[in-house]
């Protein structure tokens, strides 16, 4: 028997008092549909493309249907997934100026095909405007198989981190995080001073939550608890000023305001976002007969990218809270 934190890492048992399944060797699976959805059109809407005939871009995802998961077995990990995406593009005639709608179809996306085969269905509604179909059909879909490649890299990456001796992966990242945030901070100007000016929109959603303001209002300022709702890694610093990384690095950004049990504001960038653009984000916590109401208020978000937004809050954090909150009742 190898000594207590010693030999192969599949029987260091300290982490657990039952030893079970220690760093997930023996058998764990994560669901990734509602975080693949999130990526999907994270990277598929505001596709564009463009010659000498006119410009075109996808700009509504209209249907993605199906599921994908992730398995761990004895250190290997297995992916699952198989989809049926449906999107929308619109373009311009540069001769003309006359404006077309088309759809995009992507009947199987699955892992029994490479992503260089995967079917992509161009079609325009009818009338002229021929070469804005040809031009998706030929560059568009080149773009749109680059991006389902993107999406496949970060399911077997991003969204696969911590499922491999997940609390030493888990500290080590977090150390990272921490360590960029640092460096970040130091190097650069803050967001505020930078600042860059492009057309926005706002954005207002209302939810209301089975938990008292307290417990709401500690799963977005206490970093375990973060971690629990986004099954990644998180680095918070919940005081004015402090910085923030959710989602793997997907989110950033800072706290500007925090009333205990009541409001929270903070400067808030996707990934994706031009390079040094924050949003504001302010939750505020209201109870309501017996229930806390969470109403989000976000200004400066990116036009074309509101929806993403609002996928992101309802999806990922409204829903997967809410999930956690059940969990948190049944065990209590």
């Amino acid at each position: 028997m190898a000594k207590w934190g010693h030999g192969d890492p599949r029987w260091i048992v300290e982490e657990r008092e039952d030893g079970t399944n220690v760093n997930n060797w023996h058998w764990t699976e994560r669901d990734a549909t509602a975080w693949s959805r999130g990526k999907l059109r994270e990277l598929l809407v505001g596709i564009a493309v463009e010659n000498e005939a006119g410009r075109a871009e996808l700009c509504e995802l209209k249907q993605v249907e199906g599921e994908a998961s992730c398995s761990n077995r004895k250190g290997k990990l297995i992916f699952f997934y198989e989809w049926n995406i449906k999107l929308g593009w619109r373009g311009t005639v540069k001769e003309s100026g006359a404006k077309h709608k088309g759809l995009i179809e992507i009947p199987s996306l699955s892992e029994e095909n490479e992503v260089e085969d995967t079917e992509v269905n161009v079609s325009k509604k009818k009338g002229d405007g021929d070469v804005l179909k040809d031009l998706m059909r030929t560059a568009g879909t080149a773009k749109v198989r680059e991006a389902l490649g993107e999406y496949l890299k970060a399911l077997k990456t991003e969204f696969t981190l911590g499922m491999i001796l997940p609390t030493k992966a888990m500290a080590a990242q977090e150390l990272t995080i921490q360590r960029k945030l640092s460096e970040d901070a130091m190097q650069a100007p803050s967001p505020a001073a930078l600042g860059v000016r492009i057309p926005t929109a706002a954005l207002r959603l209302t939810e209301r939550f089975d938990a008292s303001v307290e417990q709401l209002y500690s799963i977005f300022t206490v970093k375990e608890l973060v971690q629990k709702f986004s099954k990644s890694a998180a680095v918070l610093e919940a005081e004015k000023g402090g910085k923030f990384q959710m989602f793997d690095g997907n989110i950033t950004g800072e706290y500007v305001e925090l009333l205990t049990n009541k409001k929270i504001i903070m400067k808030w960038r996707c990934r994706n976002w031009p390079e040094e653009h924050y949003a504001t984000v302010a939750l505020n916590f209201v109870p309501v007969l017996g229930q806390t109401e969470l109403q989000l208020d976000c200004k400066g978000v990116p036009v074309c990218k509101e929806e993403n937004m609002k996928f992101c809050w309802e999806k990922q954090h409204f829903e997967e809270i809410k999930g956690l909150l059940q969990l948190a009742t049944l065990h209590g």
